[in-house]
């Protein structure tokens, strides 16, 4: 693995390469590799989602002066979610980079998209201190920001809770009940699934890493069955 390629992309050079290839070590590479020198990159990735949030909070909380709360909060949350970080991991090709086990490397779908969401976490993490606040609000505002004018077209931002229970209130005169549906994965990676239900009848399913994620996906995928 050339990280060198890497950092061309991200357009920084780190002065202390091992935190980059640590965040780059996902912990099946190590399960598999157990002579790697390095630590996996959840204690970065841990580091790295604080450090995006407040960069982000910033910029939003500066961009939009008359802006509520709580509509900041809708934006921030559009653009810090692992599917919106997923794909800044692919915008950057960060798949040909990480350090994963021969089994991960094939896995692909939603799980793919959460090491991606978790490696760019963990990059973050690794320039907030391998450089400090300004190179890592600078990658931040180049690689994660340009986003927020998809957000804002497609009007993501918007609370699919309660999108769906204004549409069902109105048209059926029945408010959504969400259940925890199954409980998997470690305590520290946790995944829910939850059901969105109308009465007694389950309508869709969402699946997150907190109860709340899991609800939200869930409302969405009640949404699209509604319109169908």
């Amino acid at each position: 693995m050339n990280s060198e390629k890497l950092e061309t992309l991200i357009g920084y050079k780190f002065k202390n390469n091992k935190l980059l290839l640590e965040a780059l070590t996902h912990r099946s590479y190590i399960n598999e590799n157990p002579a790697w020198s390095l630590p996996h990159n959840e204690r970065l990735e841990f580091l790295g989602d604080a450090v995006l949030e407040l960069i982000v909070t910033e910029i939003l909380f500066n961009q939009y002066p008359t802006t509520a709360e709580g509509q900041l909060t809708a934006l921030r949350a559009s653009l810090v979610n692992y599917q919106m970080l997923a794909e800044v991991a692919r915008s950057l090709s960060l798949e040909k980079f990480l350090l994963l086990s021969k089994g991960e490397a094939k896995d692909t779908g939603r799980a793919r998209d959460v090491i991606l969401a978790n490696a760019i976490e963990a990059i973050i993490g690794a320039l907030y201190l391998d450089s400090g606040y300004p190179d890592v609000k600078e990658f931040i505002t180049r690689w994660v920001m340009p986003r927020l004018s998809e957000v804002l077209e497609k009007g993501s931002y918007k609370d699919a809770k309660s999108l769906l229970q204004e549409k069902t209130q109105a048209q059926q005169k029945i408010t959504p009940l969400y259940k925890v549906l199954e409980e998997s994965g470690p305590d520290h990676k946790k995944l829910f699934t939850v059901g969105a239900y109308l009465n007694d009848d389950l309508v869709a399913k969402g699946r997150g890493f907190s109860k709340q994620d899991a609800e939200v996906e869930a409302a969405q995928e009640a949404l699209k069955k509604l319109e169908e």
